[in-house]
C-alpha cells in the first residue's frame, strides 16, 4: 500500500500515490458525514427536545437555524483560514471544536442552552467543509479524476442528509435526543487521527487577506434576515423588530456590496459572480437546500404529531429518500465528469418537481406507499444535484481560491437549509387552522408548492449555465482574476534594507 505520510508542507501533490490520496479523501467525507448527519438527524428529534425541554414552535425552529446561520456565516472565513494558516490544521481545531459542541449539545436543559451549544458546533463545522474540499480539490489535480472524487463528496453530503433522520430515528427511540450529539464525538477523534497521519499540510501560495468587515455584514445580513421570517409569525409582520430586523439585512446586502467591491481581497469576491456556471452553483444550492431543509423540517413534525410515528418509524419512512441520495450521487459525479453539470442538474430539477406536487396531495390519511414514492423522487433529486454544485463552483476557478470559492458553494447550501426551515416554517405555521395533529398536513400544501417551483427553477438554471456562452464566461472569469491576481502581486515591490 503506497502511502507517503507527511506532517509538513508538501510541495508537489503528486507525488501522492492514489491509495494515499483516497485515504485523504475518505477522511474529509467523514467531516462531511457528521456535519450533515448533524443537520438533518436532529429535526427527527425535535418532538422530543419540545416535550423535555419544553420548546416552543419557534425555538424549534432556532434549534435548526441558530446552527446553519452560524455555519453560513464562518464557512468563507474556515476557507480563508485554511489558505492563510494551513488546512490540516485549520481542520483538525474544527473537528475538535465539533466535537466539544456536541458534547454540550447532549448536557443541555434548556432550550437556550441547546441552541447556544448549537451556535459552538457550527463555529466548528464551518472549519470543516470548506477546508475539505479545499483539501480535495488540491490532491486530486486532474480534472476527471477531481470531478469522480467531487462526486464521492456529493454522496457523502447527500447521505449524510438523507441518513440522518433515519438514524437520529433510531437513536433517540433507542436512547434519547442527546444520542444524536454523542455520535459525532468519536468520529470527530477517528477524523483527527486519520488527519493527522495521513492529511499533508498546504496552504494557498498567495493567500486572502482578512476581511472583518465583509465577516461581520454576512453575519447580520443572515441573523436579521432569518430572524424576522421566524418571529415574524409571533410577534407580527407589521411589529417594529421585525420591519426593524429586515430593514437591517437590506442594509446590510448592500453594505456588504459597496465594501467587497472596493477591496482588493474581499471575503465574498464579487468577480466570481461574472461566472455563469459559479452563480449557477449559488442559485442551485440555495433552492435546493431550501427545498431540502423545509422538507425535513417540516416532514418530521407531520410524520410525528399528525400521523403518530415513533421517532425511529418517522426515520425509517425515509429510506426510500436515503436509498436514492446514495445510489444517485456518485452516478452524479461520473455524469459530470463525462457528460458535463446538464443532464443531473436538470433531471434533479425534474425529480424535485416531481416530489413536491405529489407532497400536494398529502394528508392526515395519505397512503404511506405514496408517501414513500415522493420521497424517493427527493431524494433522487437531492442526489443527483450535489456533484454539479460544487463541480461548477470550483472547476473554473483558480487552485489558489479553491477554498474561497468552495466556501461560498457550502455557504449557498447552509443559507438554503436556513431558508428552507424560516420560510417553510413560517408559511406553514401561518396557515395552520387548529392543532397541528389535524392542521398541518392542509397548511403545508402552499408550502410543496413552493418545493416544486424550487425544482423547477433548478431545472432552469440547468440549461441556462451549462451552454457555451456560460462556459465562455467561466473562462472570461478566470482570466480576469488570474490576470488581476499578477497585477496586484506585481506592485507589491519591497523597499529596500537600510
Amino acid at each position: 500500500m503506497n502511502l507517503r505520510l507527511s506532517t509538513g508542507p508538501v510541495s508537489d501533490i503528486s507525488e501522492l500515490g492514489r491509495r494515499h490520496r483516497l485515504v485523504i479523501l475518505a477522511t474529509c467525507c467523514l467531516s462531511l458525514f457528521i456535519v450533515g448527519i448533524d443537520t438533518s438527524g436532529v429535526n427527527v428529534a425535535l418532538p422530543s427536545i419540545s416535550s423535555d425541554l419544553g420548546a416552543s414552535s419557534s425555538q424549534l425552529q432556532w434549534v435548526i437555524d441558530a446552527y446553519t446561520l452560524v455555519l453560513a456565516s464562518l464557512l468563507m472565513l474556515g476557507g480563508s483560514l485554511g489558505d492563510r494558516l494551513g488546512r490540516k490544521k485549520i481542520f483538525q481545531i474544527g473537528l475538535t471544536v465539533f466535537g466539544v459542541g456536541s458534547i454540550l449539545c447532549s448536557l443541555a436543559v434548556s432550550p437556550e442552552m441547546l441552541i447556544a451549544a448549537r451556535m459552538l458546533q457550527a463555529v466548528g463545522g464551518a472549519m470543516l467543509n470548506p477546508v475539505a474540499m479545499s483539501i480535495i480539490t488540491n490532491t486530486f489535480t486532474d480534472p476527471k479524476e477531481r470531478a469522480r472524487a467531487i462526486g464521492m463528496w456529493g454522496a457523502a453530503i447527500g447521505v449524510s442528509m438523507a441518513l440522518g433522520p433515519l438514524v437520529g430515528g433510531a437513536l433517540v427511540a433507542g436512547v434519547g435526543w442527546e444520542a444524536i450529539f454523542w455520535l459525532n464525538v468519536p468520529i470527530c477523534v477517528a477524523a483527527i487521527v486519520l488527519t493527522r497521519i495521513f492529511v499533508p499540510e498546504s496552504k494557498a501560495p498567495h493567500p486572502r487577506r482578512p476581511d472583518p468587515a465583509g465577516q461581520l455584514l454576512i453575519l447580520v445580513f443572515l441573523a436579521t434576515l432569518t430572524y424576522g421570517i421566524i418571529e415574524g409569525r409571533t410577534l407580527g409582520w407589521d411589529s417594529g423588530i421585525v420591519v426593524g430586523s429586515f430593514v437591517v439585512a437590506g442594509l446590510a446586502l448592500v453594505g456588504l456590496v459597496v465594501v467587497e467591491s472596493r477591496r482588493r481581497e474581499p471575503l465574498l469576491d464579487l468577480r466570481f459572480f461574472r461566472s455563469a456556471p459559479f452563480t449557477s452553483s449559488v442559485v442551485s444550492a440555495v433552492v435546493a437546500f431550501s427545498a431540502m431543509g423545509g422538507f425535513l423540517f417540516l416532514n418530521t413534525l407531520y410524520l410525528q404529531q399528525a400521523r403518530g410515528l415513533t421517532p425511529f418509524e418517522a426515520g425509517l419512512m425515509t429510506l426510500p429518500m436515503a436509498a436514492a441520495n446514495a445510489v444517485f450521487a456518485p452516478i452524479s459525479g461520473r455524469l459530470v465528469a463525462d457528460r458535463g453539470a446538464r443532464t443531473p442538474m436538470v433531471l434533479a430539477g425534474v425529480s424535485v418537481l416531481i416530489s413536491g406536487l405529489m407532497l400536494m396531495q398529502v394528508g392526515n390519511d395519505t397512503s404511506m406507499w405514496f408517501l414513500g414514492v415522493a420521497y424517493l423522487f427527493l431524494g433522487i433529486g437531492m442526489g443527483l444535484v450535489n456533484a454539479p454544485i460544487t463541480n461548477a463552483a470550483v472547476s473554473g476557478m483558480p487552485r489558489s481560491q479553491a477554498g474561497v470559492a468552495s466556501a461560498i458553494a457550502s455557504t449557498s447550501r447552509q443559507v438554503g437549509t436556513s431558508l428552507g426551515v424560516a420560510v417553510f416554517g413560517a408559511l406553514a405555521f401561518a396557515t395552520l387552522d387548529g392543532p397541528v395533529e389535524s392542521g398541518l398536513a392542509t397548511a403545508s400544501q402552499p408550502v410543496w408548492l413552493l418545493m416544486a417551483i424550487c425544482g423547477a427553477i433548478m431545472v432552469v438554471v440547468g440549461f441556462v449555465a451549462t451552454g457555451r456562452w456560460a462556459a465562455h464566461t467561466a473562462e472570461r472569469t478566470r482570466e480576469r482574476i488570474m490576470a488581476d491576481t499578477g497585477r496586484h502581486r506585481s506592485t507589491e515591490v519591497k523597499l529596500p534594507a537600510r
